[in-house]
């Protein structure tokens, strides 16, 4: 093996190696003592995320407690709308929040001073660069479109994501430009983050699931892959991780129509569906988080499970999506022991 060789960056080229490589969505968290404190020193979630020196340590701190094969940077996905100047705020208990958009506000978005305004987070991407150890792939990331689109519309998350959906129905042409706007500036945003030291990037489509099929390929493909054939056209070499929450059978195509080098997959999708998707090309995921709390047989038959059908081919090992605060670092560090073959 050569010195400083990213695992991860193996992977996302094709590779199949045994052990897969792993990282946590959320490993950075609220299930951390750690990043507990430096949350408390830092104030506003904002706050935690602009200021370079508290980002840094706390995308640091799951490296340093397990060893993960790639830190991601500490961010949100609702910087772009705060770029935007949608007056974001993050209440603990409740949540983001932000002005809803209204339907004649779209065209006047204004996306000048929007790499400017995110200068921390590129700030924070140099320095993690220069931190971490060789071996260590450097994940950058931002919202997908049609997750950042709904927050926009309702003002705050909602279970089924109805106000996004009935804004599409409504207003068509207005929802495709506000998805197209988002696409151009968030391909911008990842492309300054690659520039500034990132190895990768993935695309977080959270509330993908919400969708039917014709509203799937519009809202989501499009958007995305809008999005990476920007990055593409001018940082060729790009590596893409794309994750569409919830997407179910309708990631059958995905990586084909959005050109994503590997697909994250929830805990929902099932193994022999997996399966498939991986003989096109790397997969990442997908434990389910409850079994992290769980712990026990509960997480062990489920690692298992994904290493057993899933690590003959190119895997990157994950969660379904992120840990849970409830989870017991313990528990994390022997996750980890096993599917590096390591535990006692």
């Amino acid at each position: 093996m050569t010195a400083n060789r990213r695992k991860i960056l193996d992977v996302l080229n094709g590779e199949t190696l045994s052990p897969p490589p792993i990282w946590l969505m959320r490993q950075a968290g609220r299930y951390l003592p750690e990043y507990r404190e430096v949350r408390a020193k830092a104030g506003g979630f904002l706050d935690l995320c602009y200021t370079p020196d508290f980002a840094v340590e706390v995308t640091l701190q799951p490296i340093r407690r397990y060893g993960f094969d790639a830190a991601i940077l500490f961010s949100d996905i609702l910087v772009i709308p705060d770029a935007l100047q949608r007056n974001v705020t993050f209440s603990e208990g409740r949540g983001p929040a932000m002005d809803p958009i209204k339907v004649d506000e779209i065209s006047a978005l204004d996306g000048d001073g929007l790499l400017e305004h995110l200068a921390p987070v590129f700030e924070t991407v140099r320095r993690l660069r220069v931190e971490l150890p060789g071996e260590t792939t450097l994940l950058g990331f931002c919202g997908a479109p049609w997750t950042v689109a709904t927050y926009m519309i309702a003002g705050h998350g909602t279970t089924d994501q109805a106000p996004a959906r009935l804004f599409g129905y409504q207003h068509p042409e207005q929802f495709d430009y506000l998805l197209a706007l988002l696409a151009d500036l968030s391909a911008e945003y990842l492309i300054a983050q690659i520039d500034a030291g990132a190895d990768a990037v993935q695309i977080f489509d959270s509330w993908a699931g919400v969708l039917g099929e014709e509203e799937f390929d519009r809202y989501c493909i499009r958007p995305v892959a809008r999005m990476i054939a920007a990055v593409r056209a001018r940082r060729p070499a790009a590596k893409i991780i794309a994750f569409a929450k919830g997407a179910g059978l309708l990631l059958g195509n995905y990586r084909q129509k959005t050109g994503a080098d590997a697909i994250g997959l929830d805990w929902t999708v099932p193994m022999s569906f997996a399966v498939d998707l991986q003989k096109d090309g790397p997969i990442q995921g997908n434990l389910d988080p409850m079994r992290v709390v769980a712990a026990g047989k509960a997480m062990e038959d489920g690692i298992d499970r994904i290493l057993e059908k899933l690590g003959n081919g190119p895997l990157i090992f994950n969660l379904g999506h992120g840990i849970t605060p409830q989870a017991d670092p313990a528990n994390v560090a022997a996750l980890v022991a096993r599917v590096r073959g390591t535990a006692a």
